[in-house]
């Protein structure tokens, strides 16, 4: 049984009386992890008593290092030390294991803004280090606990809000780029005064990686704060290494997607665009054995890169919007990126198509500005059919069709339920000997879909997904016959 707290500011006697009370009523439990700022500017009349043994903490404390340079000082050994009878400097950076197998991965400080990086805060180089020294342990499955001072940048994608705090700007890049590498069951963080407590996000990619343990992120808020905003979380944890496999993995039914998978894949893009700068060729047709640019170019000018841009059509395209084949009637609503028409010999009348403007073939080929904008389109969508007693059934079939198109069809609520529909879907495809699977509900269809491979899909407004990769023919009206 463990506690964790937000930052304590020095106000030791509000936090350590809290978990006495806590005790007393609750029984005991084993540490108190603290993340944050542990010091205040105003610390050193009640850190003195416990400093000199006077007072002791009634629990075993665990604390992170200086985030600023006015509390430094507090801190005489930069590899860990104890500060006082009960109280523990975890260090710089590195792993606690307690004796019960509990792996706790900390890293101290904010992220250095810098170079070279003052006493007070992380770098790149710190994060490399602490990750290769874990990850390079013989079968590495992720810690039980991290602990780190920053929230991690984006943690909030994919999930639900973090109230005031925009994750998008706030945090750390690094911390995100840790977490997402150590998988820890727990990541605690701090500083932004706020609580919050995040769905859990899977760690493994769904149907092309084993199923691993999720994550718990839980922001702490500054204790003793007037707001009355939660600054300790008790919670029970097993070590990972005494769990059954099967146990540890699985997945509650408000998981979401991992929230750093684009981080990730923007950091290793420019990790593949750096590589080839170290790479040459001999240019046989020129002065053979001199190097040339693997670009080709003589100079060694680089251009800047222009934003990606969608692919054109072959030939007339009937969506795209620029295109005088489309039937601009029959449009009723243009976004930024995104329009959303009238179907055409549709289903029912108020049959419409969530359609990119620009010309892209399918879901998994968009960029995040127009899948965020499609993930509008579907929330506005739902909330006008809702109004008028329907539900939603969206599907798109990536298969001998040039540019995406995301059939969206109301069905009344009191028709039938979302589980009559799945099973109306799954029913159809087995009589058509087609695999038709469930997808997690907080999934992205990117993960499971790569560009250029056909599929079929279908989501409800509730989130329930269904996938079929293609791999041989599939009927065009698969969606509609069901339907």
């Amino acid at each position: 049984r463990r506690l964790a707290c937000g930052d304590v500011e020095g106000r030791l006697e509000t936090i350590f009386g809290r978990v006495r009370a806590i005790q007393a009523k609750s029984g005991r439990f084993d540490m108190l992890l603290c993340v944050g700022n542990f010091f205040g500017s105003s610390s050193e009349a009640e850190w003195a008593e416990y400093r000199t043994g006077a007072k002791k903490a009634p629990i075993p404390t665990y604390v992170l290092g200086a985030n600023n340079q006015d509390t430094l000082s507090y801190f005489p050994d930069v590899s860990g030390c104890e500060l006082a009878e009960n109280i523990t400097y975890l260090g710089r950076r590195g792993v606690f294991s307690g004796c019960s197998g509990l792996h706790v991965a900390y890293l101290s400080g904010s992220e250095a803004r810098e170079q070279p990086a003052p006493a007070h805060t992380f770098s790149a180089k710190d994060v490399a280090e602490l990750k290769t020294s874990l990850l390079s342990t013989p079968n590495f499955r992720g810690v039980d606990i991290l602990l780190t001072s920053p929230w991690p940048r984006d943690v909030g994608t994919f999930a639900n809000s973090a109230g005031e705090i925009d994750t998008k700007k706030c945090g750390s890049k690094l911390v995100s780029d840790l977490a997402a590498s150590l998988k820890p069951r727990y990541h605690f963080a701090a500083l932004e005064k706020a609580y919050y407590e995040r769905l859990p996000y899977r760690n493994h990619t769904v149907l092309q990686e084993t199923p691993q343990h999720v994550t718990r992120f839980i922001a702490l808020a500054d204790v003793g704060n007037t707001s009355k905003k939660k600054y300790l979380y008790a919670f029970s944890i097993v070590p990972m290494s005494s769990m059954d496999p099967a146990e540890l993995v699985k997945q509650p039914q408000d998981v979401t997607e991992n929230p750093y998978r684009k981080l990730r894949r923007e950091a290793a893009k420019a990790k593949a665009e750096e590589e080839p700068a170290c790479q040459f060729f001999f240019d046989l047709n020129k002065h053979q054995g001199k190097k040339r640019p693997s670009d080709g170019k003589q100079g060694g000018d680089s251009q800047p890169k222009q934003a990606k841009k969608p692919p054109q059509p072959m030939g007339p395209c009937w969506f795209c919007l620029a295109s005088p084949e489309v039937e601009k009637h029959l449009v009723v609503s243009i976004g930024t990126h995104c329009y959303l028409a009238l179907a055409k010999g549709g289903l029912l009348p108020d049959h419409v198509l969530i359609l990119p403007i620009g010309h892209y073939q399918s879901v998994v080929d968009l960029s995040s500005e127009v899948l965020e904008e499609v993930t509008k389109y579907k929330a506005a969508l739902k909330e006008f059919f809702r109004s008028k007693g329907k539900r939603y059934v969206l599907f798109e079939r990536n298969y001998r069709s040039q540019h995406l198109q995301l059939q969206v069809i109301p069905v009344p609520l009191d028709l039938c339920t979302s589980e009559d529909i799945k099973e109306s879907f799954i029913t159809q495809a087995q009589e058509q000997q087609i695999e038709l699977l469930e997808i997690p509900e907080h999934s992205d269809i990117t993960q499971v879909a790569q560009p250029g491979v056909p599929y079929f899909y279908v989501e409800l407004d509730t989130g329930e997904k269904l996938f079929h990769r293609i791999r041989g023919r599939f009927p065009l009206q698969f969606g509609r016959w069901v339907l």
